[in-house]
């Protein structure tokens, strides 16, 4: 297992990471094998958004005595009401569940408090100005959270928030066929079947949102990897193939600000295949020729940092040039912290020949020479 800081709040978190909500399907002694399988292979972060009692209650059981393993990322505003899960910002229901959480999870703190399910900017603005952020806020100066997290899938809000300084990560939705998705604030957009208002490539929102995260160091865990298993399935896959979670796991990976993602497993052997990811071989990992030559929906013209233009026979890191210059344009000029990332590079973009063998490879068409002298220019 590899591990990635998460932004600023300086947790080393494990690039596989347990997303919970399967283990609301599973008996007490199944969830126990399970995360203990997950301990084993190195996972070392969890998420919990569900409020059913019984699934928090069996993460406790399952964690206890070993508490300090595990980085719980827990949402609040998740509540329990009438034998249903409701999205509540009432702060009586919300300090319910929170007390609720920790109770059964057997511990006094949340290393990440998570500001539960934001899509509107109607609901993100009332709880940045209201009682809701002051009651998160005052758990986090109590230690009872160690860091400010929020859960959104809409890009616009999750920048607004990242914008704002109030958190210190998010947990946001991020996959190839979500990334072609424009902006919307109903979520059910996310969780059909229908891409007919996809664009070519990645949305700009998504692309700006990745990168100003990278720029304020607001780390980002990721939900809906695998697009709910729809990509694995060519049938359903919007780009008219299938992918696999290796592939998937690796565009997430490969997205700046990302350190984690959090996948849901209800088998031993889905443990398995995810946490082969840092030792598959680049040609397992390999999405982007995958991407290049779907019949629907290529990403034309678009670096990913899919590293698929290695190796260079200078030794460039492409990719990292390509994301640190992309990073770099976004501001009328580039900041000493990231001409100070460029300078640690073993070797700079004014090392390209210009053999443009990176672009016999890249599956994109990224003029990949060109933009080596421009971040010269830029970043040297």
């Amino acid at each position: 297992m590899q591990y990635r800081k998460l932004g600023r709040t300086g947790l080393m978190v494990s690039e596989i990471g347990l997303g919970a909500e399967w283990l609301e399907r599973r008996t007490p002694e199944e969830c126990r094998a399970l995360i203990a399988h997950c301990e084993a292979q190195g996972i070392n972060i969890l998420d919990c958004w569900m409020s059913e009692p019984n699934v928090r209650s069996n993460i406790g059981a399952a964690i206890e005595g070993r508490r300090e393993k595990w980085i719980i990322q827990g949402h609040i505003g998740s509540t329990w009401q009438d034998g249903q899960y409701v999205r509540s910002r009432k702060l009586p229901d919300v300090k319910a569940a929170f007390e609720d959480m920790l109770t059964r999870f057997r511990t006094d703190y949340l290393d990440l408090g998570m500001i539960h399910y934001v899509d509107e900017a109607e609901d993100w603005n009332a709880i940045a100005s209201g009682e809701f952020l002051a009651y998160v806020q005052e758990l986090k100066a109590q230690g009872r959270i160690r860091h400010i997290g929020m859960s959104t899938h809409n890009p616009e809000i999750a920048l607004m928030a990242a914008e704002s300084g109030v958190i210190d990560m998010m947990l946001f939705s991020v996959n190839p066929a979500f990334d072609m998705l424009p902006v919307n604030g109903d979520a059910e957009v996310y969780f059909g079947e229908d891409f007919s208002t996809a664009v070519d490539g990645i949305s700009p929102e998504r692309v700006a949102l990745y990168q100003r995260c990278e720029q304020l160091g607001v780390g980002i865990t990721v939900m809906k990897g695998y697009a709910g298993g729809r990509l694995f399935d060519a049938k359903r896959s919007p780009f008219g193939v299938a992918l696999t979670p290796i592939q998937c796991l690796h565009y997430c990976l490969t997205r700046p600000a990302v350190a984690s993602v959090m996948v849901g497993f209800s088998e031993l052997s889905q443990i398995d295949e995810a946490v082969r990811y840092p030792d598959a071989t680049p040609g397992e990992k390999d999405y982007a020729s995958v991407l290049a030559g779907a019949p629907r929906h290529a990403y034309a013209g678009q670096c990913t940092y899919c590293g698929h233009c290695q190796p260079c026979p200078m030794n460039i890191d492409i990719a990292m040039v390509n994301k640190l210059y992309d990073l770099a344009v976004m501001q009328e000029e580039a900041p000493a912290s990231l001409r100070d990332h460029y300078r640690l590079l073993k070797v700079g973009a004014s090392a390209c020949v210009g053999c443009r063998s990176c672009e016999s490879r890249c599956p994109f068409g990224v003029p990949i020479a060109e933009r080596m002298k421009h971040a010269a220019a830029l970043l040297g």
